[in-house]
């Protein structure tokens, strides 16, 4: 038998004093006093806590006391007023006392506990991800994500959007992240891809006549995994016709105040500072920049251009550049132990080394004390800002090495100094992208977002005679440091798509194997048309103040791609591999 609830465990208040009701949920804890047992019961929206005394049957009070953590029960009793209330509970004003009892399940003891700050192996967590769930913040998470996703649904459909599925089955185009790719049993030796984004399709729905199209979507990329990425992620998708980049910009200004308003309460100001990419690499040292707190590059090339110290000079002769960091008040709690560690960490990036200086009342101390002389020293310490107290980092190197470098270290140290207020939220348009990038692993020159991202208006012609200078019509939407979302205006033109392949150094051949479908298309009348693709679970993890989207996603995979509940992927037996026509080696 079910009971039927009349409320939830986390719902009961004071003025709920004297009505009868019946719970439902898990037991969270247990405690026998003689005379009297205690049960706290608990659902999704919290635990109330259970009264059991002697004035009940006996058969009911033995059975309360068979009760064990995770049983799942079924409670019939009246609301009371506590004696001891519990301040740091929503309903510890109150307690159920009990006069009947349904055990609809019992429970082996768990093998992690069932509380928010338990400490467990992440793997552990993974493995037994349905105890996980039963946690008030996960819940809470998911709670969260789901009015998140409903708000966003009104949103776009308030404005005219439609909701399209795209194909989950596509072709592969290999370009950026690997993809997923997916035998076909009925055509043999051909496969499908899982889409990396349903950017053609989109692309496609607008030629299609539909105008204003978005979609709540999964996209995979078989890629190594960070606190802020899964193998399968979803997007909050959309395109529109017939506009620029200010119209898609003013739609999303608007979307993301509305999310701040309902999911936070916060009234955030429109419209968003703008800042180009090379303004946001020149200060930042990154395109999706932290602009919480200072810590701004400075260029100090000129400066050291005709220094005794090989490796400035070796680096500006080279194309590069040297620049720093002044981390105000730092000096002192950044010993040569710490430096050292943050030599070793920015050489990830590609650096060789980093050069520290430490600004005193009485002058400046360096690790490249013998190069310079105290007044150079003094000089490049106020080129940075510095004051007495605080440490200079300099980075020398390609101008790529150099920004990736600082751009880590800057957050990193701010991360170290407690200056990441999760309480704020610095929203920023990064505009004017370059349109190509080189790829020095494959040593050759791709496009920065993909091959459809229409160059800025007045670089339209570069396409013809210096494509790599051309600036792209795209915008990334940035929050604390992290990309929400990306879009571009797309090109919409047959002779200007045809540019942009034969800058890519792209074949017919290869154009009509990867694109062909596309490119038919637009020969029968396609509008201007632009996105934008929001990352749904780093927005979700950003406004939740969590570090790692696994914390947002119901049933997330380890750091090696692996569904530690169903232990996906598996390995499948021989059948099912000669239907597919795949021998493995």
């Amino acid at each position: 038998m079910v009971l039927k609830r009349t409320h939830m465990c986390g719902d009961l208040r004071i003025e709920n004093i004297g009505q009868d009701v019946v719970l439902n949920g898990w037991v969270a804890k247990r405690r026998n006093l003689g005379g009297l047992i205690f049960c706290d019961i608990r659902d999704k929206s919290g635990i109330t806590q259970v009264v059991f005394n002697d004035m009940i049957p006996q058969e009911l009070f033995d059975k309360a006391d068979s009760l064990r953590s995770e049983y799942v029960v079924g409670v019939v009793g009246k609301v009371a007023e506590r004696e001891s209330k519990n301040p740091d509970m929503p309903t510890g004003d109150i307690e159920i006392l009990a006069d009947d009892l349904v055990i609809y399940s019992k429970a082996d003891t768990p093998p992690i506990y069932i509380k928010d700050d338990d400490k467990v192996d992440d793997n552990l967590r993974l493995k037994y991800r349905y105890l996980d769930l039963r946690k008030k913040k996960l819940q809470d998470n998911l709670a969260f994500r789901s009015k998140l996703t409903t708000l966003t649904r009104d949103y776009f459909s308030g404005l005219g959007f439609t909701e399209v599925e795209t194909p989950m089955l596509i072709k592969s185009t290999p370009e950026g992240a690997r993809d997923y790719l997916v035998p076909s049993r009925v055509n043999l030796g051909h496969f499908y891809a899982l889409p990396q984004s349903p950017q053609t399709f989109k692309q496609l729905l607008m030629v299609g006549g539909t105008d204003r199209y978005f979609q709540i979507v999964k996209c995979f990329r078989d890629e190594d995994l960070r606190a802020d990425r899964q193998p399968e992620f979803t997007q909050i998708d959309l395109e529109m016709s017939f506009v620029d980049q200010d119209d898609v910009i003013e739609i999303q200004e608007g979307f993301l105040k509305r999310v701040m308003k309902e999911m936070k309460g916060i009234d955030i100001e429109t419209p968003f500072p703008r800042m180009t990419w090379q303004e946001a690499m020149d200060r930042y040292g990154s395109d999706k920049p932290d602009t919480r707190f200072g810590f701004e590059l400075q260029d100090i090339t000129d400066m050291v251009k005709d220094c005794e110290f090989k490796v400035f000079t070796d680096a500006i002769a080279a194309g590069g550049s040297v620049r720093g960091i002044c981390l105000t008040g730092a000096a002192d709690s950044y010993t040569r132990k710490k430096i050292d560690k943050l030599t070793e960490a920015v050489k990830s990036y590609g650096a060789k080394g980093m050069v520290w200086m430490k600004v005193a009342a009485d002058g400046v101390s360096s690790s490249v004390n013998k190069f310079f002389t105290p007044e150079q020293l003094k000089e490049i310490a106020d080129k940075m800002g510095a004051q007495a107290g605080d440490l200079i980092l300099i980075v020398s190197d390609k101008n790529k090495v150099v920004y990736d470098s600082l751009g880590f270290l800057r957050r990193h140290i701010a991360g170290e100094m407690g200056l990441l207020d999760d309480n704020q939220f610095n929203f920023l348009w990064v505009v004017d992208f370059p349109l190509f990038e080189y790829d020095e692993k494959e040593d050759r020159w791709s496009a920065m977002h993909h091959p459809f991202t229409s160059p800025k208006a007045e670089h339209a012609q570069l396409l013809k005679t210096n494509p790599h200078e051309a600036l792209a019509n795209a915008y990334d939407i940035v929050l604390n440091g992290v990309e929400l979302g990306g879009g571009s205006i797309r090109i919409h033109d047959k002779e200007m798509q045809e540019d942009m392949f034969r800058a890519l150094n792209m074949s017919d051949e290869e154009i009509n194997e990867k694109f062909g479908f596309l490119v038919d298309a637009f020969k029968y009348g396609t509008p201007p048309h632009g996105g934008l693709a929001y990352g749904l679970d780093r927005l979700v993890m950003l406004l939740t103040g969590e570090k790692s989207i696994r914390e947002v996603i119901a049933f997330p995979k380890n750091q090696n791609a692996q569904c530690m509940v169903s232990e996906a992927p598996g390995i499948v037996d021989q059948q099912q591999l000669d239907e597919l026509g795949i021998a493995l080696k």
